[in-house]
Formats: C-alpha cells, structure tokens, sequence
C-alpha cells in the first residue's frame, strides 16, 4: 500500500522536522505601551513602579517613580490621576489605585528617609530657574541629576509656588511639601528667595548662567466689574489662600459668597467653611455638566456642606448682601441672561474667576512671542530667544501640578542637549496597549480598595489632611491589581498553549522567543497570552 506523501519524506528534510514553511503570518513579542503611562502628563513610568510595588519592593518602586517625578507624596495627594480614567482594569470592574499607591510609595520614603540617587558629575554649566512652583523645581531636580548648577530664584519667601500658596493644607499638608522640595536642596541646588526678576536678560547676564527656565505660575487673579457700594468685601480666591500660609487668617464673616466655577472656586469654599462661616455659597453661571472642576472635588464640598447656586451671575454687592441674576442655557450651552434677580446674604465676597502670570521680566526680550497672556515656545520647549525655555503656567497648556511637572522633566531634558550642542531624540513611540488587545480571562476577580476620609465633623472644622493612606497590605494588594497591559510579566501561557514547542524560556526577567522553524502561526500564543504582549505579523516582514 502506498503511503501518505507526507511520511515518504526524508527525515533529515526541512519539511519533515520543521514546520515554519506552513506560515503566512508569524507571531512576535512586544513591548507596547501601557495606557496609564500614556496618559501621564509627568511622564511617569506607573507600570514600571508598580511592578516593584507589587512584589513588595517599596524603595525600588519609589526609586524608579523619582527618575520622572521627584514629587511622589505630594503627587499622591494633589493629582488629578487622569492616568486611572485610561486604566485598562476599569473596563473589568474598577481602574488600578495609582494614585493611592504613590501617595502609600511618597509616604513611605519620608517615614523610611529614602534618599534620591547623587547628580551626576558636574558639567561646569549654571542654569538659572525662575520660579519655584512645581515647574521650576521639577526642570531643577532633573537639571541637577544631569550634573548642571542650578539656581532657583523665587519672588515669594517660600518654596513651591501654587502648590503652597494655591492648594489648601486639607489637601496637602506642608511637611509633606517641605520634606519633598528638601531632597531638591539636598542635591545642591541653590534657592534663593524674595527676589523678583525684573529684567531676565539682564539677570542671566549678571548670574553668568548658560541657559534660562522660566516657570513663573499664575498668581494674579482675574478680575471682573461687579458694581459694589464702598463698605462692600469683594476679595479675590488668589490672595485669600496666600494669606493663609501666614498667621494672620482671613476674616470672611459668616456668609460667604464664592464666585466662580474652577478647582479654585471648590478650595476656596471648602477654606470659608473651615474658617468658620456658617455658609459657604459658590455661584456659577452654569450648570454642573459644564463646570470645570473635578467632580470628586464638587462632592467632597457638597458633603462638607458648600452650598452651590447653578446658573447665577453676581450683578452687585453690597455691604451684607450680594444680587444674583439667574441664567439659562442656549441651545450652544452659553449662559443667557434672564431678567430674574435674587438677593444673597453675604458678609463677603471672594472672586475665583482664574488667575494670570506676569509676564514683565520679559517685557522687551528680542525673539519672545506672547499669545493670549502666555509665551509661545517650541517642541523643545524653547521660546523665541535663543537658550531662554518656559514651561509650567507661563506656556499655553493645562494648567496643574501633574502637567507643571512633566514640563519642567521635558523642557531639562532638551536643555541639558542644547548646552552640550546635541539634539535630543524623544524614545520612539510605541502602540498603546488598548482592552481588545488582552485576553482578561486569567485576572481574578479583585476589588478596588478605597483610601479612607476625614469624618466630616472634622473636615469642617479643622485643616487636618481629609483624605487618608492606604497601610502596606492595602497598597500591595492594590499595586498587584494592575494587569501588566502590554508588557509581558513571564505568566509562561505562550509556552504552555504551544502546540509546536515554538516557545523558548530565555530564564527569570529573560523572557521567551519563537523558534520560528516550528511555529506554523496558528496564533494560539496570541490569543492566550494575557497582557498583550505578542502580536502577529506577516510572514514577509
């Protein structure tokens, strides 16, 4: 009888013993981006620490946190984590903590003494750094990492810029902040204060510095025209919480109006009730589908008994009472005014209506472009005059601490190319690692752990910190919540599901790799593997 074709083969042929021929498409592993690190405006590589927090190694996390950000407890405490809204995990059930396990990483170093790894050698190259809000001393730590001399000079007497003289302590207790800019100084960085740049080019020349970063925040508060009678107390939000960092504490009365609809305007009505107003009212000319805050921010104030009028404008204040014009919305969602008016007690009335930089110390720089009250710069973050960068609030772009940060790491980078004469080349990107590429069959079922809040009877009251930590269990249970999206964590599911024994274990942190003359592409280890770090390509690539 005749045999099959197949077995009247040679042995020793590449079509009896491999089957690689058979392919049309082949897999390969990869390394695509997680979506929580591409979200991040500070640049963070969160699966990269999390990795480390997850098999416990708190101080390896931390130490990778700080390459991007040198700020991980303040962070932990002020960021928006917008990086939590692209979690893969919350199409499972909830996003992966983030926050929270940097705040527990950020927490930890203080109590442990962690310390940042020594600057590099020196490059005998002076930066002068204008501003010490989150921007500058981001752009001063990372410049000072590479080796350069950095000199941080600051108008204010004070560290920190808005993240002192804007954020509440409720929200970001100042040892905290102290305790992170320290480490900073601790690096060799120079601080100067109480010293306000009027002229930029003529300070750099006088400071013989060899490049500039400016990182001026937003501290002149807008203002608007509100008819109000002589004995009427209209302040702005701006200089109410300033003055909240001396011991002399605002005296707002009772009633308090707050005008305005930001982050700002939430702070500054949580600050009223906290100083002892017995009401606290934000008026805001919509409604809450367009107010700009955050709405996690708007629910703590609501719990906390802020009171907030939608749809209402201030037409005029008097001594102890406020007119309010309701609004309604066009078909476009712009208020309208109509006609009906209304009166509010109100022993004061505090304007949060955004804020503006000033921008005076380079009034007259040759080159510097400015738009809409912010300098222009370009993709290095350099503006027009030759070896002066911005970033921060002065550049036109979100305005936050997380944002502030990453400008200062990115515009230090491209400064530190410019002063050696080289170019500096981001890494490629690479595809974002997006939900259909996982296969979540194998995650457990694992709910999100919640950090726990300040009751509200002392929410009210005092300037305690409101929210909480996670302790070392929850952290770690939290940090191994994360799926791992896009990177392979050796979980061996291509080597087992192999029908061909393709798959090679390369050993621990090593990996694995295809011995294509095997693999017939059937994709199994595609459609397995968990995290979506294998893809197919065709075979002609």
């Amino acid at each position: 009888m005749q045999k099959p074709f197949a077995i009247t083969l040679d042995v020793g042929s590449s079509l009896a013993n491999h089957t690689g021929s058979w392919r049309t498409e082949r897999p390969v592993y990869l390394s695509r981006k997680p979506p929580c690190n591409h979200q991040c405006p500070a640049g963070e590589n969160i699966q990269g620490w999390l990795f480390h927090a997850e098999s416990g190694n708190y101080e390896a996390a931390w130490n990778t946190l700080v390459q991007d950000n040198p700020f991980p407890a303040i962070m932990g405490r002020v960021c928006y984590h917008t990086c939590e809204s692209a979690c893969n995990r919350a199409q499972l059930d909830l996003p992966v903590g983030i926050n929270s396990v940097e705040h527990f990483l950020g927490d930890q170093a203080i109590a442990q003494g962690w310390k940042l790894p020594p600057p590099a050698a020196p490059t005998g190259k002076k930066i002068m750094v204008v501003g010490a809000g989150p921007s500058g001393l981001s752009a001063a730590y990372h410049l000072a990492r590479m080796g350069h001399a950095v000199t941080v000079i600051e108008a204010g007497p004070l560290p920190g810029g808005m993240m002192r003289f804007g954020i509440p302590q409720y929200r970001l207790p100042r040892q905290v902040l102290d305790t992170e800019v320290q480490r900073i100084v601790d690096m060799g960085v120079e601080m100067v204060y109480n010293t306000k740049i009027t002229n930029v080019l003529q300070a750099k020349q006088d400071g013989g510095f060899d490049a500039v970063f400016l990182a001026v925040g937003a501290h002149i508060a807008k203002r608007a025209y509100i008819p109000a009678g002589d004995s009427a107390k209209v302040l702005d939000a701006v200089s109410v919480l300033r003055s909240m960092e001396g011991e002399d504490k605002p005296l707002l009365g009772r009633r308090v109006v707050v005008y305005g609809g930001g982050n700002t305007a939430i702070d500054m009505a949580r600050t009223a009730k906290r100083l002892g107003a017995t009401e606290s009212i934000i008026v805001y000319r919509r409604n809450r589908d367009k107010m700009p805050a955050h709405d996690f921010e708007v629910e703590e104030a609501l719990q906390e008994g802020v009171m907030i009028k939608w749809l209402s404008t201030i037409k005029q204040a008097g001594e102890s009472s406020i007119t309010v014009e309701k609004m309604a919305l066009d078909d476009k969602g712009f208020p309208q005014p109509t006609g009906e008016f209304e009166t509010l007690e109100a022993d004061s009335v505090v304007l949060a209506l955004g804020q503006d930089v000033d921008l005076s110390l380079i009034d007259g720089v040759p080159g510097m472009v400015v738009n809409d009250g912010v300098v222009q710069v370009n993709a290095q973050m350099m503006t027009g005059h030759d070896g002066i960068f911005a970033g921060g609030d002065m550049v036109p772009a979100e305005r936050n601490v997380t944002v502030a940060i990453g400008h200062g790491k990115k515009a230090a980078r491209y400064m530190d190319a410019w002063l050696s004469g080289r170019v500096y080349t981001p890494a490629p990107k690479t595809e974002v690692a997006t939900f259909d590429k996982l296969n979540t069959w194998y995650y457990s079922d694992a709910p999100k752990t919640v950090r726990p809040m300040l009751d509200i009877i002392r929410r009210q009251s005092t300037f305690e910190e409101v929210q909480g930590g996670l302790d070392e269990s929850n952290a770690l249970f939290e940090a191994r919540r994360c799926l791992s999206c896009g990177n392979c964590f050796e979980c061996d599911n291509c080597y087992g599901v192999c029908p061909d024994n393709a798959v090679v274990k390369l050993g621990p942190g090593k990996g694995f790799e295809f011995k294509y003359d095997y693999c017939k592409g059937c994709g199994i280890c595609v459609s397995e593997c968990p995290c979506g770090a294998i893809k197919m390509v065709p075979e002609d690539i």
